[in-house]
């Protein structure tokens, strides 16, 4: 059993680590661990978006539905990485599910009292949000690629089967 608290695993994740102590104390109050095992299903697409999650270990793959294929994946999301860019932003619904393939350690945090704490205080606000966007536009990358790949390539299976060969 781990002796270190969410602050210091929040302090130790890439993603917010480097914010300010006291953003970090308050945002630690809204998160705690979560460990999932493989092939647990963290979100679908188009639920209810309450969550985000930053990765400590483990693989997550992002994936999206696509009709007479299945489940597409987009992106692997490890160490280091976020889920669950979707909860800030209205209408707070999944744009992409999330699927654990490799088991996984992360740090769960309330989405609705992080939206709280952007609103409250605007300089936490532009820097979380900004961090969000740079997340959100790199998927976004990944889901064009994704989509070129299906349509240029739709009868091989070795490029549409959601094989991938980045992390993120």
């Amino acid at each position: 059993m781990s002796s270190l608290t969410v602050f210091d695993h929040i302090v130790m994740h890439p993603f917010l680590g480097d914010l300010p102590s006291g953003w970090l104390h308050r945002l630690a109050v809204l998160a705690d661990p979560v460990a999932w095992p493989v092939g647990r299903r963290v979100c679908r697409e188009d639920g209810r978006a309450d969550h985000f999650w930053l990765v400590r270990s483990g693989t997550v793959v992002l994936d999206f539905h696509v009709p007479a294929r299945g489940d597409v994946v987009i992106q692997r999301v490890g160490p280091g990485g976020v889920v669950g860019c979707s909860s800030l932003i209205e209408p707070y619904r999944w744009t992409l599910g999330a699927v654990v393939t490799a088991d996984c350690r992360a740090i769960e945090f309330d989405a609705r009292g992080v939206r709280v704490l952007i609103a409250e205080d605007a300089d936490l606000g532009r820097e979380v949000t900004t961090r969000f966007l740079a997340v959100m536009g790199l998927r976004l990358q990944s889901v064009r690629s994704r989509l070129v790949e299906l349509y240029a390539y739709p009868d091989d299976p070795a490029r549409t089967s959601g094989a991938l060969h980045r992390d993120v």
